[in-house]
């Protein structure tokens, strides 16, 4: 019995996922376009997704997360989780709660040094968000995306780009 225990808990206990190693969280702030993920529920059908980030007053970050349902112009969506920072020294992970008391894992995976390109990961490797200043990016940053999120453990296959036309 003692075997069985063993191999459950090492099944529960998913690798260490490298994080940025600083977040500058002014520049961090703002819009983000989603360009590819591993979706949650909710995003499965999801068109223009964006999240957006602020600092709230009492140090949380005020987040919306909105897009288009089904297509272009399906019904606008927005949910309003709240960032909570849990390493405040890398700035780096985050709590993100979307239902009191419950908090996701949220990983700032990597950031660029313009800023305007990021991967979002969470410690299970279930989700994963590329994202960028711009609703799209070229084909090589693409490329290099797929090739961090693979060292950094995830399926790729499992991987959609997102549809992103902005007139």
């Amino acid at each position: 019995m003692p075997l069985v225990l063993l191999v459950l808990t090492a099944c529960s206990n998913p690798p260490p996922i490298h994080t940025a190693t600083a977040v500058d969280l002014e520049r961090f702030m703002g819009d983000w376009y989603v360009i590819a993920n591993i979706p949650t529920f909710i995003e499965t059908n999801a068109y223009n997704a964006i999240e957006s980030y602020r600092m709230a007053q009492d140090g949380t970050v005020a987040t919306t997360f909105s897009f288009r349902e089904g297509g272009f112009e399906g019904p606008r969506k927005a949910y309003h989780p709240t960032g909570y920072l849990i390493d405040r020294q890398s700035n780096a992970v985050w709590g993100m709660q979307f239902i009191w008391p419950i908090k996701s894992d949220y990983r700032i995976i990597f950031v660029n040094e313009a800023y305007d390109q990021t991967i979002i990961g969470r410690i299970h490797r279930d989700y994963v968000w590329l994202m960028a200043r711009t609703p799209q990016i070229s084909d090589a940053d693409y490329q290099g995306f797929l090739q961090l999120i693979t060292e950094a453990g995830y399926d790729v296959s499992k991987v959609r780009k997102v549809p992103q036309q902005w007139n």
